[in-house]
């Protein structure tokens, strides 16, 4: 597969943090992930699901959210605002790099990424045409956040995830965007078990492949 693959540098409130931006040849989306909280660029689930989501066609950005003096405290993870920044500022450098600038943005977030992705794709700008959660938590963007948001969002959850798929059903009430809420059988919360995230992923890249088709 001919593209871009290459280690960045992304400028984050005064500090650099890295990202492994990765560009198929003829590439007609870019997805920005937003991982989960004690997770970063190396996550071994979100680069396969990054993996798949190339071969469709689609750009990938895995970044760390968080400086490396930050990475250690409870409390960073955990801070959907800060996270939910942190992600703009990425997406911000997407829209002035020349070989992502016109390409339609999609977010996808596990766990707390679930909720930064959301309150990112709740704010006017930037632009965002799809979002995707895996295992993750919408309940923490909030609930004046969930029904701001807009872009076509798919809700993707464990079905042995008992307590995460009540938290998803809540959250997916109060989304008055396109969306979806698909339950994988068999699944515990990090999607381990045989063929559960290769579901994930086909899952994820038809959502993204559909809607930002429509850019």
């Amino acid at each position: 597969m001919d593209g871009r693959k290459e280690l960045v540098s992304i400028p984050i409130d005064g500090e650099y943090v890295e990202g492994l931006l990765a560009l198929p040849g003829g590439a007609r989306g870019i997805i920005l992930f937003a991982h989960g909280s004690g997770s970063g660029r190396l996550s071994p689930r979100n680069n396969y699901v990054a993996g798949e989501l190339r071969k469709a066609g689609l750009g990938t950005l895995l970044m760390d959210l968080l400086t490396p003096a930050e990475e250690p405290t409870t409390a960073a993870r955990f801070d959907i605002g800060l996270l939910a920044q942190r992600l703009k500022l990425a997406a911000d450098w997407l829209s002035k790099d020349p070989h992502t600038s016109v390409l339609p943005l999609g977010l996808f977030g596990a766990s707390t990424g679930a909720a930064a992705a959301l309150q990112l794709a709740a704010r006017e700008s930037p632009a965002v045409y799809a979002v995707v959660s895996r295992g993750g938590r919408p309940d923490l963007a909030g609930r004046e956040v969930l029904a701001r948001v807009r872009a076509p969002t798919l809700l993707i959850v464990g079905g042995l995830d008992g307590q995460v798929i009540e938290l998803n059903q809540a959250a997916y009430s109060l989304l008055t965007c396109e969306k979806r809420m698909d339950i994988v059988p068999g699944a515990t919360h990090l999607f381990e078990e045989p063929g559960t995230l290769e579901q994930v992923a086909r899952l994820a890249c038809g959502w993204f492949v559909q809607c930002l088709g429509r850019a």
